[in-house]
Order: C-alpha cells, then sequence, then structure tokens
C-alpha cells in the first residue's frame, strides 16, 4: 500500500496524544501497518506537542521537511508553524480557535491575523480545510472534544487510508466511558464540517 505521512501539531493539553492513540488503534482495526512518534516539548507549559504517524510499510516515523501528505493543526498559529512538513499537494485541516501563548497573554507579544494565517496557509498547499472546531467541541459537550471533531474532518477528508467505522469503534475502546457519547458526537459534528470547509 502506498505510505501516507501524518503531523498532528498542538498545545499542551488540547488532546494530541489521544488523537494519535484513537487513530492508532483504528488503523490496528483496518489492518494497517503504521509507526508513530511524538514529541512533548513543554506540553505541560503550554508548549507545542507534535505527533508523526507513517501509514504504510515505512521504515521510520520521520517526516522530514515537505513529506506530509496531512497536517492536522490544533491551534491555527502551531498549524502555520509546522507549514515546513508541507508540500504543495499536502492536505491541512485546521482548527481555527486560536490558543494564544503566554507570552501574548501578558503583554509580551501579539497573535497573528488567523485570516491572514489561512490565506498563507492556503497558497502553499492543495487543500486546506479549516473552519472553528472549539465551537464544535463545545457544541458535542465538552470544549476537551476538540481532538475528536478534528479526527472527524480528516477522516471526512479521506486523506487517510481509515473509515469513520473503524475510529468510531476506537474511540469507544480508547477514551473514558463517561467521554464516549460526547466524542462520537464530535466525531460526526467534525465530519459534517469538513464537507463545508474544505
Amino acid at each position: 500500500m502506498d505510505i501516507t505521512r501524518l503531523i498532528i501539531v498542538a498545545v499542551g493539553g488540547q488532546g494530541n496524544l489521544l488523537a494519535s492513540k484513537v487513530l492508532g488503534e483504528a488503523a490496528l482495526l483496518a489492518g494497517i501497518p503504521f509507526r508513530m512518534s511524538e514529541i512533548h516539548g513543554m506540553a505541560q507549559r503550554g508548549g507545542v506537542v507534535e505527533s508523526a504517524i507513517v501509514f504504510g510499510d515505512a521504515d521510520s516515523t520521520i517526516i522530514s521537511d515537505g513529506q506530509a501528505q496531512i497536517l492536522l493543526g490544533f491551534e491555527p498559529l502551531e498549524t502555520m508553524r509546522a507549514m515546513n512538513k508541507c508540500n504543495a499537494d499536502t492536505t491541512v485541516i485546521t482548527n481555527l480557535a486560536p490558543l494564544p501563548p503566554f507570552t501574548v497573554a501578558i503583554g509580551k507579544g501579539t497573535y497573528p491575523d488567523v485570516e491572514q494565517l489561512q490565506k498563507l496557509i492556503a497558497k502553499k498547499v492543495k487543500r486546506l480545510i479549516a473552519f472553528d472546531g472549539l465551537a464544535l467541541a463545545k457544541k458535542a459537550g465538552s470544549p476537551m472534544a476538540l481532538n475528536i471533531v478534528l479526527l472527524g474532518a480528516l477522516i471526512q477528508s479521506a486523506a487517510v487510508p481509515i473509515t469513520a467505522d473503524q475510529v468510531k469503534t476506537a474511540i469507544k475502546t480508547k477514551t473514558k466511558p463517561a467521554f464516549v457519547d460526547i466524542n462520537l458526537k464530535a466525531f460526526d459534528l467534525g465530519f459534517e464540517a469538513a464537507k463545508n470547509a474544505g
């Protein structure tokens, strides 16, 4: 099978690692070989968390600059920072709700215009799917479901070789029982949003 390289970027606490585990479980259910790696950075302090998932018979989880077929961004500025991993054929899926870094909160920096970020990203890649994932997570029942909203968008894009049913099964086994219904609703909302956003 073809190799598919996915980068997921988020700020610590946004659920990047759970999203990666759900995708890994779904790949196992699909019988698809995959490799996964994570860079935690200063996750506890709101730093970047990056996951790399390679589907197919790849020898390494390293995704070099320009090699990612898909970039899944939980935060718009972090999506922009990871653009070096993309190329002209990459699909980018990003949440548009900003989570400004500490420096902005204390007045030592300014957050870039999100619409301008979108334009810059769209110029560099084949496809951009961008929407307010946080609003949809809240609609599903919890802002913590942002990660699953974005998984819904990822699966709808057909950029990875996994089905919605496989991911939903993985959600049921990899998330806490109290959050399963919220996460399934979040997945469906993200799936629907991606139809209209890209």
